[in-house]
């Protein structure tokens, strides 16, 4: 099986449907080649295995989700699994409990990161990390506190967390190891915003991911994937990613057409996308806050004192 469906409960991972996850585990990797990569993807705010309705097994974690929403695309079959391949590798989906009010979920974040990296001590070989919103937080957090070299590159889609715990994660010896690929938008401003306002910061004057590193740390890089310059020079390496269709959106850095590849080239091909090359090319300053949502229409008006007069 690509895919293995795992639940955070009481403190330890369980297999979706009840077992044991370490021996589902120790199977599954008994089997694996050893240059097949091993996924965890991790589902953010408002998602729980405990109530069936907000399962993420049946929507964005599943192979074939079952949960009829616009949202709901496989996340591990556009990472490529379960097409069979002998070393498509291994795709853990990965449920906890997000939601409750923003506080509660917030706090669990941290608490699902502690359990995650026994997870990654437990396979012992380097693991790729793919976080949405408070998903991006339960992976910072176990990057945080993981060994050198257990995590191969972590993807944060509309990361829901701050700086400074970004910097905590980066200075951990699996952070100093690890490539960062931060995947935001101006899209998910009103997110970022919410979350400043709403959960207080680990530092003064932080902010959201959502604003980037701007080049802090040489091992992460940040992709706003509705800057047009950003967009061209993903497209000169042979990533079309669409443009954005909305003003405000949390969900465009896996709803959108074209993103999935890139995520997946990441993963399956890193020797072709080093990271020196992408922060070469992408650039690592950040669109003002807001100037996706209150940007002007562009507009051409025909003056009548640009004409050549007449008399």
């Amino acid at each position: 099986m690509p895919l293995l469906s795992l639940n955070l409960v009481d403190g330890h991972p369980e297999l979706e449907g009840g077992g044991c996850a370490y021996q589902a585990l120790t199977d599954q990797l008994k089997s694996l080649p050893k240059d097949a990569p091993v996924v965890i993807c991790i589902h953010g705010y408002k998602f729980s295995p405990q109530h069936k309705s907000f399962s993420p097994h049946r929507h964005i974690l599943a192979l074939d989700p079952t949960k009829s929403c616009w949202k709901a695309m496989s996340w591990p079959r556009h990472l490529g699994f379960g097409r069979g391949l002998h070393n498509e590798g291994l795709c853990i989906a990965l449920g906890w409990t997000a939601r409750g009010s923003i506080w509660q979920a917030f706090t669990a974040a941290r608490d699902a990161g502690d359990i995650v990296a026994k997870l990654i001590a437990f396979i012992d070989r380097p693991v790729h990390l793919v976080g949405h919103s408070l998903g991006a937080r339960v992976a910072l957090r176990a990057m945080a506190v993981s060994k050198e070299k257990s995590v191969r590159r972590a993807i944060l889609l509309a990361a829901a967390d701050f700086r400074s715990s970004a910097m905590q994660a980066l200075a951990s010896p699996a952070g100093q190891t690890a490539d960062v690929v931060n995947i935001t938008s101006r899209e998910n401003d009103l997110f970022d915003a919410l979350l400043e306002t709403l959960v207080r910061a680990p530092e003064k004057h932080d902010v959201a991911l959502g604003m980037g590193l701007n080049g802090a740390a040489h091992n992460w890089v940040d992709i706003q994937i509705d800057h047009d310059d950003c967009l061209n020079n993903l497209r000169h390496l042979g990533f079309r990613i669409a443009a954005p269709s909305r003003r405000i959106c949390h969900w465009s850095a896996y709803v959108r057409p074209g993103a999935f590849a890139f995520y997946t080239a990441l993963i399956r091909a890193p020797d072709s996308l080093p990271f020196e090359m992408l922060q070469t090319q992408i650039p690592q300053v950040s669109s003002p806050r807001w100037s996706r949502l209150f940007k002007w229409p562009e507009t051409h008006i025909s003056l009548p004192f640009a004409r050549k007069a007449t008399f």
